[in-house]
């Protein structure tokens, strides 16, 4: 039994006189302990609903999230149960995410105080664990840098001993320096402490050097999942092949990343077919037909192409 498993997820967004929007359109994904899964797409592709839905911020309109083997429901105006405190959140903003009115020596005995682990770290440890002077504890969010503050949100979300990190574009917001500290230091503490992480990202060669697995989402649905370096290597959907072609590479030979184009379609009105099929420069007639994920060299892939038939 995998830590987290995500099953036929569909969220959607009401608008009022107006039809839903179906954010999150069928994904099934899951993570393993000790294990790093990275789910990557452009902005607009329904990372970040599918990861508030995971931590029960989000209502579903459909599907299933367990934690643990437990149904993970969503958040109302009581405590979380006590077996999924264990199932932490790791914010994009980190500013907006720690309260600016209490110092930080509170806000992590706060999270301490919900954890499940034998130990309790004081809030001294916790800063020295992710990298931080123990005389952070003493000051408020605003007088740090913005890789600092994200620092001090990884020490909260330790502070409750968790098992399972979800991190929604946890470096986005950072300096590249930044970034690289950060996604190492979060890397480090999924190793030393055995903990699951789905990280969501939209940077293929960031989490090529962190993650385990890489799932890619477009337009609410996952089309490739698979082990990084078989992504990477020899990516089989064509839009996963997209992403990586536009990625920079500093290998001396002068060429310039691949624009992918057009836009994410709306959400509310996604094409026919399969989703990526308005864009995809390998389009045919069976393209009309949606795809599902099916396994295809080792990995599971939602195109056509990849189909032994196709």
């Amino acid at each position: 039994m995998s830590l987290l498993e995500i099953n036929d997820l569909h969220v959607e967004y009401e608008r009022k006189g107006q039809a839903p929007v179906p954010a999150v359109a069928g994904v099934d994904l899951g993570v393993e302990r000790g294990q790093i899964v990275a789910l990557v797409g452009e902005s607009g592709c329904g990372k970040s609903t599918l990861a508030r839905a995971v931590v029960g911020l989000l209502q579903p309109k459909s599907g299933s999230v367990r934690f643990d083997g437990d149904e993970v429901r969503p958040l109302a105006n009581g405590r979380r149960p006590s077996a999924q405190v264990r199932l932490q959140m790791i914010f994009q903003d980190p500013y907006s995410s720690l309260n600016p009115r209490r110092r930080v020596s509170s806000q992590l005995l706060d999270a301490n105080r919900l954890g499940t682990g034998d130990t309790a770290q004081s809030a001294e440890e916790l800063l020295l664990r992710v990298g931080m002077p123990v005389q952070a504890a003493s000051r408020y969010p605003h007088e740090f840098s913005g890789g600092q503050r994200q620092r001090i949100a990884i020490a909260r979300a330790l502070a409750a001993d968790p098992s399972l990190i979800v991190a929604d574009e946890p470096v986005t917001s950072l300096d590249a320096s930044s970034q690289a500290q950060v996604t190492n230091l979060l890397a480090s503490l999924c190793r030393e402490d055995g903990m699951g992480m789905l990280f969501i990202s939209h940077d293929l060669a960031l989490v090529r050097h962190v993650a385990d697995v890489i799932a890619v989402m477009y337009l609410g649905r996952v089309v490739e999942i698979g082990a990084t370096e078989e992504v990477w290597n020899d990516p089989q959907h064509p839009y996963t092949r997209a992403l990586i072609a536009a990625v920079p590479l500093a290998d001396g030979t002068g060429r310039l990343p691949e624009t992918l184009p057009g836009e994410v379609p709306d959400p509310a009105r996604p094409p026919a077919g399969c989703r990526f099929r308005p864009r995809c420069p390998s389009a045919f007639d069976r393209c009309w037909e949606e795809p599902s994920l099916l396994p295809a060299s080792a990995r599971l892939v939602a195109c056509w192409l990849a189909d032994g038939d196709g």
